[in-house]
């Protein structure tokens, strides 16, 4: 990732067969994004606060620092105040990228957005799967929008996709629906403000034995 970053000399370590550029580097004048910063070691981050804080970077194997002019801009699911507390992100760190903070919330806080989605992605991933899917019915959206979608928009595009490449119909149904996603549905009209667990499920037993005979 250091090197993936700020680059490294040739001979820098084995496979280093040639001089390379970093990132910081190839994004002079422009921007910089860092995705799951979260996720990056405590030895790495002390180098990105430098880099930030000097605007210099020093590739793997160099001794000689190089002027860097980026715009950072660092995203991550994780909740960096907590990390900070546990000791696993630099506090010094978490304040320096913290200049504009935009906080994106789930879909499942956002369902309005999921037809919206769902229709851009119809279109670019018939295209790109040279499907004939143009459509959806309103049973199919109402379940995507009961769903609480845990991998955000990168799952309901990986969903939709995954529909897509299947169908051989002009129109995407309810039944086409992975059996986690149609269910969800079911589930949430089960639910009235107010009610206990033990009703839930006495809910759900009653209408199963129903709908079973």
């Amino acid at each position: 990732i250091e090197s993936e970053l700020f680059g490294h000399e040739k001979g820098a370590f084995t496979g280093a067969t040639a001089r390379r550029e970093g990132l910081f580097q190839a994004a002079r004048g422009g921007t910089l994004f860092v995705d799951e910063i979260g996720e990056m070691q405590v030895g790495l981050q002390s180098k990105l606060l430098r880099a930030i804080e000097s605007k210099k970077i020093m590739p793997v194997g160099s001794t000689r620092e190089v002027d860097v002019d980026v715009r950072l801009v660092a995203a991550t699911h994780r909740d960096l105040k907590k990390r900070v507390e546990q000791g696993e992100f630099r506090e010094d760190l978490y304040y320096r990228l913290k200049v504009v903070e935009l906080k994106l919330p789930p879909l499942r806080e956002r369902r309005e957005d999921i037809p919206l989605l769902v229709r851009v992605f119809i279109d670019q991933l018939a295209a790109e799967n040279n499907r004939p899917v143009k459509h959806i019915t309103p049973e199919a959206v109402e379940a995507l929008k009961a769903y609480d979608w845990p991998g955000n928009v990168r799952e309901l595009r990986n969903t939709l996709e995954g529909i897509i490449v299947l169908c051989l119909r002009e129109q995407i149904e309810l039944g086409d629906l992975p059996p986690h996603v149609s269910g969800a549905q079911s589930v949430q009209s089960l639910i009235e403000p107010g009610m206990t667990i033990e009703e839930i499920e006495k809910e759900a037993i009653r209408r199963a034995l129903e709908q079973f005979d």
